[in-house]
Parts: C-alpha cells; sequence; structure tokens
C-alpha cells in the first residue's frame, strides 16, 4: 500500500527480448535487404523537383497509419503474410539483377503490407488504405512513363494556351509544343508541361477525399477531377504567358514572372479541388442525413 491508502504501485515493465526478438529481427532484414531502393528513393525525393512531393507525403502517411493504429478487427493472417512478403522478396531480387528501381521500390512498399497482414490480417491493410495509396503515389513513375505522360502533356497544353490566345486576337501559330507569336516563339518544355502539378494535385486529391469524404463515389470524384483542372490551369498559365509577352514585354515569358504565374496557377488549382471536394463532403452529408445511403 501507498502512504495516502491508494493503490500498491506496480513493479515498472522489463524488456522481455523473447517478445521483442521477432519485431527486431523483422526490422533488421526489412532494412537490410531495401535498405538500397529506399536510400535512392529518399535521395530521388531530395534531388528531383518531379518526385519532391514524396518528400511531404511519407511523413503524412506515417503519420495517419500511426493515428489510425490497430484496426477494430485485425486478426493475424501468418500464411498470407509470409506469401506477400516472399513475392515481394522475390521481385526484389528479380528487379534488383535488371537494376529496376521503380519494381525495387514497389517490392519495399509489397514488403511492408506483407508484414501489416502477417500482424493484423487484411482488415489492417484495409484499415490503412490512405497512408498506403500515399506512399504508392510517392514513389516516382518509371522514366520512360513520365517522360511519354509529360510529352502529351505539353501537347494538349501548347493547344490549350494557343486556342485561348487566338481568343484573345493574338496572331499564333502553333508547331507540335512551340507557340510563334510575331518576333518570338514560346516553347513548352517538359518543366511546363504540368505534370507535376498533376502529380502534386492527384495526391492532394487522394488525401482530402480520405479525411474529408466518406464514400467511395465522392471519393474517386475528387481524384478524377483532379486531372481536367490541372490541365486547363495550366493551359490558362500557358496562355498568361503569351498574353503578357505578346502585349506587355518578351521579358515576362521568363525569369521570376515565368515561375510566379505557376506558384499562382497552382494555388488557384488546390483552391479549385478543395471547393470541389467541399461541395463533394454537403452532398454526402445532406444524402447521409435523409437516410439514403
Amino acid at each position: 500500500m501507498t502512504a495516502g491508502g491508494g493503490a500498491p504501485a506496480r513493479p515498472p515493465r522489463r524488456f522481455d527480448w523473447r517478445t521483442a526478438a521477432p519485431a527486431l529481427g523483422a526490422a533488421l532484414a526489412f532494412g537490410t535487404l531495401f535498405w538500397q531502393p529506399l536510400g535512392t528513393l529518399v535521395r530521388e525525393w531530395w534531388t528531383d523537383p518531379e518526385a519532391g512531393h514524396g518528400l511531404l507525403l511519407a511523413p503524412v502517411a506515417l503519420v495517419l497509419a500511426w493515428r489510425r493504429g490497430r484496426a477494430p478487427t485485425a486478426a493475424a493472417q501468418p500464411a498470407l503474410g509470409l506469401a506477400l512478403l516472399a513475392a515481394a522478396v522475390l521481385l526484389r531480387y528479380a528487379s534488383g539483377l535488371a537494376a529496376e528501381s521503380f519494381t525495387m521500390r514497389l517490392s519495399a512498399l509489397g514488403a511492408a503490407g506483407g508484414l501489416a497482414v502477417f500482424h493484423g490480417g487484411l482488415p489492417q491493410l484495409r484499415h490503412w488504405w490512405l497512408p498506403t495509396a500515399l506512399l504508392a503515389l510517392a514513389v516516382p513513375l518509371p522514366a520512360v512513363v513520365l517522360g511519354s505522360a509529360a510529352l502529351a502533356l505539353q501537347l494538349k497544353a501548347s493547344q490549350l494556351g494557343a486556342a485561348l490566345l487566338e481568343l484573345r486576337h493574338v496572331p499564333v501559330q502553333l508547331s507540335g509544343n512551340v507557340i510563334h507569336l510575331p518576333g518570338q516563339s514560346l516553347f513548352v518544355t517538359e518543366a511546363c508541361s504540368g505534370l507535376r502539378s498533376l502529380t502534386a494535385l492527384l495526391s492532394l486529391g487522394v488525401l482530402m477525399g480520405g479525411l474529408w469524404l466518406r464514400s467511395v463515389p465522392g471519393r474517386v470524384l475528387v481524384v478524377f477531377l483532379a486531372i481536367p483542372v490541372a490541365m486547363l490551369l495550366n493551359g490558362v498559365r500557358i496562355f498568361l504567358t503569351g498574353f503578357f509577352a505578346y502585349f506587355v514585354s518578351p521579358s515576362l515569358a521568363e525569369g521570376i514572372m515565368h515561375y510566379s504565374e505557376g506558384w499562382g496557377m497552382f494555388l488557384v488549382a488546390f483552391t479549385c479541388l478543395g471547393l470541389v471536394a467541399w461541395a463533394t463532403a454537403r452532398v454526402e452529408a445532406r444524402v447521409l442525413a435523409q437516410g439514403w445511403a
């Protein structure tokens, strides 16, 4: 008994190596096997502007997984978890032989999912669907896929920008991703394709849908609308660049003004997507209140 008559103090819990050994062994094996792909992934996040969103998505995903904790219906599924781990290890080995970084990084994500299934089963993986989706979006796509997507976005943005300039009676001639104006030409480079803003908006759409919305159709709608919003506003950005370069000064097509337009358009796109998510949440609340869901 304590001096104040309360309950007896509990003895401090001792560290049990026998209980902690499996978890420590799994963490050591995971780190040893996937250290290289994870290390190169973090380096690419830090050095490549097209992949920089991973520096934000990965910590947010880990925080969300920690806050959600263990699923109420979680139940260990060792056999399925070991099967997923074996498949991830085989993928890691095969991708290592081919020196293919994308599949190596996916194998690390698959191994993490296998560990979650081993300890909590598929209900735990479903409980962590949002952190898992954010981590998957943080893995940069292969350079071949990015190059093809960037080229297609360059052409679409050039066409939209030229069409908007023609509506404002600006003499313009479009040749692929080059917009010819009187006395100057605007070259829509890969950096101006809008791929970076599209990736960021898709990630934000997934995050908004997971945090604010409760229905699958609503979440899909927000993510789907991120694509036309990003493409439309990137075309508007190119239009503004050409408009200011033609009517004001060619110097406005480069330098700080050019980058300011990009940041401004992204903020507008983010606001538009937030309004779509807000409106969808209001519709969901009304439908649930009337008992239609």
